[in-house]
C-alpha cells in the first residue's frame, strides 16, 4: 500500500494550497480517508476525513469553513483544499486510510509520508 502526499509548500497567511494524496495497492473506494497534521513539538492531530463514498465529511473545528476534503474515486486520490491559511496551520500533513472513519489516528491503518505546509505572515 502506498499513499503519496504532495502539494505542500510555502504560502502566505490568507492564501491557499491544495494537497493531494494518491493511493495505490488498496481498494481505494472501500476505504475512508483522513488528513492529519503534526506541528513541531506537538502531537499529531485530526484535520479532516471523508467516507468511502464521499457522502460524509468531518472536520476539526480549527479548520471548519476553511478546508475542504474531497475524493474522486476514479482517480484514487483524496484532496485537501486549504483556504484562508493561518500561521497555526503550519505543520506536516499526512493522509491516511481506514476501514472505519474516525477522528482518532489509531483507527487508520495506512499512512503517507507527509508533506510540509508552511504559512508565513
Amino acid at each position: 500500500v502506498q499513499l503519496q502526499a504532495s502539494g505542500g509548500g510555502l504560502a502566505q497567511a490568507g492564501g491557499s494550497l491544495r494537497l493531494s494524496c494518491a493511493a495505490s495497492g488498496l481498494p481505494f473506494s472501500r476505504y475512508d480517508m483522513g488528513w492529519f497534521r503534526q506541528a513541531p513539538g506537538k502531537e499529531r492531530e485530526f484535520v479532516a476525513a471523508i467516507t468511502w463514498s464521499g457522502g460524509a465529511t468531518f472536520y476539526a473545528d480549527s479548520v471548519k469553513g476553511r478546508f475542504t476534503i474531497s475524493r474522486p474515486n476514479a482517480k484514487n486520490t483524496v484532496y485537501l483544499q486549504m483556504n484562508s491559511l493561518k500561521l497555526g496551520d503550519t505543520a506536516v500533513y499526512y493522509c491516511s486510510a481506514a476501514q472505519y472513519i474516525s477522528r482518532s489516528s489509531t483507527e487508520y491503518a495506512y499512512w503517507g509520508q507527509g508533506t510540509q505546509v508552511t504559512v508565513s505572515s
